[in-house]
């Protein structure tokens, strides 16, 4: 299951150290070609490819690639852009986190996940405090950025119902994108090491939403008696 997620794992690895030392047009390039990557790495491992749940993983990983072309040009209009595809990709995947925890088709599990209790806890009051520090910074935008941290605190929330490797991602987004919102809105921010903070959680977030939700579907499929894939059930 694991080796068509390596090509994924080494892009992200060239990538981090290009954003130290490389060119911008290195960077850019690499980033590019990050959620390609995964989202071709989830086509291969899953055991079933054509489903819903499959699917909704690579739509918000197509969207989440356009937030990463667009946020890598400056200006305004391409943050706009870049903000609007990343909430898109947020309510896919909580579409696809409900679909997962409901047990719903192809992902039927023995029984159905709820939301645990210090995520409901957490993520509001993470939600409150973003508001409450950035909110007065963002001028016309405050609207959009709440929108988005409302998508993305349910997104994560929702995550954490369904096991630990998808909490540890939906937490590493809010993580991510809680340091890229304060270098954007915070006078005076000021933090060496910003950059490397925002694209590791970011990238690690990725690939274990979309290693969780592998591990989902070959669960599932294996107790219902599916038949698994000789690639992907033989991968090791």
């Amino acid at each position: 299951m694991l080796p068509p997620f390596l090509p994924y794992l080494v892009l992200s690895v060239v990538h981090l150290v290009l954003l130290s030392i490389g060119p911008d047009w290195s960077v850019t390039a690499t980033k590019a070609l990050l959620m390609p990557a995964l989202a071709l790495a989830v086509v291969l491992a899953a055991p079933r490819p054509s489903g819903a749940a499959c699917w909704l993983l690579v739509a918000g990983l197509g969207f989440s690639w356009g937030g990463d072309v667009a946020l890598s040009f400056p200006g305004d209009g391409w943050f706009t852009i870049g903000l609007g595809s990343f909430l898109a990709a947020h309510l896919v995947y909580l579409a696809l986190f409900l679909r997962l925890g409901r047990g719903a088709g192809e992902v039927r599990l023995r029984r159905r996940r709820r939301v645990p209790l210090w995520a409901l806890v957490v993520y509001p009051v993470w939600f409150a405090g973003f508001l409450a520090l950035l909110g007065p910074h963002t001028g016309a935008l405050l609207v959009p950025v709440a929108a988005y941290g409302l998508a993305l605190g349910a997104m994560a929330a929702f995550a954490a119902g369904n096991g630990p490797m998808l909490a540890a991602g939906g937490a590493l987004f809010v993580v991510s994108d809680s340091v890229l919102g304060l270098g954007r809105f915070l006078p005076g921010y000021d933090f060496a090491w910003h950059d490397a903070v925002v694209m590791v959680s970011y990238l690690a977030a990725q690939g274990l939403i979309a290693l969780g939700v592998v591990v989902h579907l070959r669960v599932a499929a294996m107790r219902s008696g599916a038949p698994v894939r000789r690639a992907a059930a033989t991968a090791r």
